[in-house]
């Protein structure tokens, strides 16, 4: 047995407690689920009756599968947006230049700082509020934009730590053979970066997927609004439904988890890259300069 810095093993008292505890943790979560099942089943919410509905062709296509569409187009669109705004503000937070480096990072940190439902709800109101006239922004382009802003400006900070990423050394090597920094950042840093920071973009991607189901707010009919206002209202099963439709999200985030993953490893094994993987920032940062 050894100990690490920064962890003790358990002598056999501490591990006795711990299965104690662990047991009694196990049984209080068994007897809170059998007493929420329960509580559902007397309700009928658990009748063959409220499944049957999955079992029509026309359930899938006229309201799950239009879901799931209405909600891959705004993922795909927002994706490819967010892709762009990343690596404009991510370069731009780069720049030697304080007049860019400075508004970009304002930007990414603005953006940020925002809960991306009420930024969704700010976009979709500001136009109308602001001009005075009775301007109609679409879900669909509410969703889309307040998706691209928010990841953007997450992808932004990806972008910027990738290339930073990438040991200094490289960067010199380039200066040292006569390139620009140009020349340096787009054919030394960016292909190790790319590399680097592939799962966590990847993994950002899975967030702003999920993120579509916000749209349910403001009436976008995606996957969400199908599965928790529209099928209950017709049929009355809203905890079936919502299993139904938790369980078609895991499957296309685990498909997209599982792309992460198999980037990550070949990243690691990857001899294109000097640089360390990656993660996505989970917190907003406190500085607005670059490198």
């Amino acid at each position: 047995m050894s100990a690490s810095v920064l962890y003790d093993v358990p002598g056999p008292r501490a591990r006795l407690r711990n299965n104690i505890l662990t047991l009694v943790s196990f049984v209080l979560v068994l007897a809170v689920a059998y007493v929420l099942i329960k509580g559902l089943a007397d309700k009928g919410q658990f009748d063959a009756k409220m499944w049957t509905p999955f079992l029509e062709a026309d359930v899938w296509k006229n309201q799950i599968l239009t879901g799931l569409i209405a909600t891959l187009q705004a993922a795909a669109l927002s994706a490819v947006l967010a892709l762009l705004f990343g690596v404009v503000f991510g370069l731009g937070r780069l720049s030697d230049r304080a007049w860019i480096r400075v508004p970009a990072g304002a930007v990414v940190e603005f953006f940020r700082a925002i809960p991306l439902l009420l930024l969704i709800f700010f976009v979709q109101a500001f136009p109308a509020t602001a001009s005075g006239y009775t301007v109609n922004v679409p879900a669909f382009a509410a969703v889309v934009i307040g998706l691209t802003l928010y990841n953007g400006s997450v992808l932004a900070e990806i972008f910027r730590a990738g290339v930073l990423a990438v040991p200094r050394g490289q960067a010199e090597a380039g200066y040292a053979l006569g390139l620009r920094k140009g020349g340096v950042m787009r054919l030394i840093l960016l292909p190790q970066a790319t590399t680097a920071m592939m799962p966590a973009i990847v993994s950002q991607m899975v967030v702003l997927l999920k993120d579509t189901a916000l749209g349910w707010v403001i009436a976008y009919e995606e996957l969400l609004n199908f599965g928790l206002k529209q099928i209950p209202a017709n049929f009355g099963n809203l905890i079936p439904s919502a299993i139904v439709i938790s369980v078609v999200y895991i499957a296309i985030n685990m498909v997209l988890s599982y792309v992460a993953t198999v980037l990550e490893r070949r990243s690691r094994r990857s001899n294109r890259t000097t640089a360390a993987p990656v993660q996505a920032p989970t917190a907003v940062g406190v500085g607005a300069g670059g490198a």
